[in-house]
């Protein structure tokens, strides 16, 4: 008699892209191996929902003030429903217990997604960790020093929404020492259109702002005009040529080949997207969100020397100019770096599920949450 495949629920988190992307190089994999339905936040369902079998679910979101910055204060006010339901069970959570009580996933694997994370841990179903945000719980990554304190704030904030899951797998264009015998850390994963794009450089920049709704403020705007190149927009409501800016709708193979034929990236410090512009050889120059994990990723940008970062509320033409002068550096500098780590994340992956799997037959004393929370060194 055929057995049946293993079950997998697959969680992504929804706000912007780069969750999406790296979860897309994955899934495309498993789910010829496994029996595989997706919840995902708003960003992420767009996305996905085409190609995968996927359930929109609720997102925590930032919110913004003046010239692209995070608001603290409307964030937290404005995500209390979605916070409590997450806590203590609403609308959202209702509606995954459902689709389980019908799916019965044997494991779950979760893109820094809270509510497949929490509902796992409720009902003992064993869990995977698969994202980069993990770098900053499970690993020792170097922080520049005025986010030392803060990413143990957001160390300790991770681990109380996500808990500890049986494995982590994090994803990583940077190295970084890890914390327990069950996490393993891997190279970048990329999407095949990626992977197979046409590397050129056509004399463009390309800009990328993940919300750029509210980040493209005129300052921003003023410094890309005077740089003296022509710069493709991605990521603003705007379409269509302004003087040296063209502005394009969102587009996956479209965005891909703007960069491969770019000589260089001016961005959020998303993960993934910095990820992609290393493996197709461009320079880039990030403005971080005001957010400890994007501020770590441009700071290792930095120190690999393979791009710069910058003030995404506070950008000027002398920093775009002053990254242009040292590309063909950061270029030179980019082959050290160059890692594809999908082959290793899908070993890594397998090899996860069958333990996890394992331990639900034995069931062995995991890691605890006390001792995760405990290690802070």
């Amino acid at each position: 008699m055929k057995s049946r495949k293993t079950r997998v629920a697959y969680g992504v988190m929804g706000y912007g892209r780069g969750h999406a992307m790296r979860s897309t190089a994955i899934l495309r994999e498993l789910q010829q191996r496994y029996q595989v339905k997706v919840y995902a936040g708003p960003d992420a369902y767009a996305v996905m929902k085409d190609e995968f079998d996927c359930e929109l679910i609720p997102c925590i979101h930032y919110r913004y003030g003046k010239h692209g910055r995070i608001d603290s204060l409307k964030t937290v006010r404005e995500n209390l429903g979605s916070t409590a339901d997450l806590l203590f069970g609403g609308a959202g959570t209702q509606q995954i217990a459902a689709s389980w009580q019908a799916f019965r996933p044997d494991i779950v694997i979760s893109d820094s997604e809270s509510w497949t994370h929490r509902m796992a841990r409720a009902r003992r179903i064993p869990r995977i960790s698969l994202d980069h945000v993990g770098v900053m719980a499970y690993c020792k990554p170097s922080f520049p020093a005025g986010d030392k304190l803060n990413g143990q704030r957001d160390r300790l904030g991770y681990l109380a929404m996500m808990g500890v899951p049986e494995f982590a797998i994090v994803s990583s264009f940077y190295p970084a020492p890890v914390r327990y015998d069950n996490v393993r850390v891997v190279g970048p994963i990329l999407r095949d259109v990626v992977k197979q794009a046409r590397i050129r450089d056509r004399g463009h920049l390309l800009a990328y702002f993940n919300k750029g709704e509210h980040q493209f403020h005129d300052g921003l705007e003023q410094a890309l005009r005077a740089c003296g190149r022509p710069v493709i927009v991605y990521g603003t409501p705007r379409e269509g040529q302004d003087g040296n800016l063209l502005f394009k709708a969102p587009s996956q193979a479209g965005f891909v080949a703007d960069i491969a034929s770019s000589s260089a990236v001016i961005a959020t410090a998303g993960h993934q997207l910095a990820s992609e512009c290393l493996w197709l050889k461009k320079p880039m120059l990030l403005l971080p969100e005001d957010a400890v994990e994007q501020r770590l990723n441009a700071h290792m940008v930095s120190v690999m020397g393979i791009g710069e970062k910058a003030s995404l509320s506070d950008l000027t033409g002398y920093d775009i100019e002053r990254f242009l002068r040292e590309i063909e550096t950061y270029r030179s500098n980019i082959p050290r770096f160059r890692r594809d780590g999908g082959s290793e994340a899908l070993t890594a992956l397998e090899h996860a599920i069958e333990r996890a799997l394992d331990r639900t037959r034995t069931r062995p004393r995991p890691l605890s949450i006390r001792t995760a929370l405990s290690s802070a060194d």
